[in-house]
């Protein structure tokens, strides 16, 4: 397991008196991280967590949002950073890092498990109700989690790659997983869903895949648009849809 290492955090008290947004830096593969934490004080006691692995540009509103609308439901929430330094990539470096780290399931996996590590160790977290969710390669990322064996009670993967250079490790999955695709995603094609169905039904697992029509990648951003890519788009249905698909998969698992 990777040992990773809180370094410094800064608090700031956004919305409501009760809500806590801290930045929170940490290493993991040599890399200096930023992630995110949200937590609603207002509730009291042992609760359930979620990790949140953002989109391949890198940490941005979008997971932040994610993360803090998660806290307004109780759950703690982290926003890990797999890039470094909590900023975003764009154009050939980001694709570069992207693409290395598909091909590298072992080094996404520590990745993951450095920010997982984070959000156990805040107070407040019970560590028998813990979920990752994951927005494209952030998706990607937080199967792998699961794959790897990680004590994960439920998994989510919103518009994410489905491929893993490990299939056989489905073995290792002990918690729900669910999948949200756009149907008309490019870049999860259906030979992909096909390969991942048969990945996981080999391996057993309690798993569910949600194919929404009209809905492309990045279905969850709204600033999906400015990306100029027309198998790029914000579709507000599928949005909706698929964050009540997870409300619904994290009441059967960790609430």
């Amino acid at each position: 397991m990777l040992e990773s290492a809180v370094t410094s955090n800064t608090i700031e008290t956004v919305g409501r008196d009760a809500m806590r947004i801290e930045d929170i830096a940490y290493t993991a593969e040599g890399r200096d991280m930023l992630g995110m934490l949200a937590v609603d004080e207002s509730y009291e006691g042992a609760r359930p967590a979620v990790l949140v692995c953002h989109e391949g540009p890198g940490l941005e509103d979008h997971a932040k949002t994610k993360a803090t609308r998660l806290a307004e439901l109780g759950y703690i929430a982290f926003a890990l950073d797999y890039h470094g330094g909590g900023k975003p990539m764009a154009g050939d470096e980001m694709m570069a890092r992207v693409m290395g780290l598909m091909g590298a399931p072992e080094e996404t996996r520590r990745l993951g498990t450095a920010g997982l590590d984070v959000l156990l160790a805040q107070p407040g977290v019970d560590a028998s109700r813990v979920a990752a969710i994951g927005y494209c390669f952030g998706g990607t990322m937080a199967l792998e989690l699961a794959r790897g064996g990680a004590d994960l009670k439920a998994v989510v993967g919103f518009h994410s790659g489905l491929a893993t250079a490990r299939p056989q490790d489905a073995a290792n999955i002990t918690g729900k997983v669910l999948v949200c695709i756009g149907a008309d995603d490019a870049m999860v094609p259906l030979e992909q869903r096909i390969a991942f169905e048969e990945e996981m039904r080999a391996a057993d697992v309690d798993w569910r895949m949600n194919v929404y029509g009209g809905a492309r990648h990045s279905f969850t951003n709204p600033r999906a648009d400015d990306f100029g890519m027309d198998a790029v788009k914000y579709h507000q249905p599928t949005d909706e849809r698929s964050w009540r698909a997870m409300i619904d998969l994290f009441g059967e698992s960790i609430d």
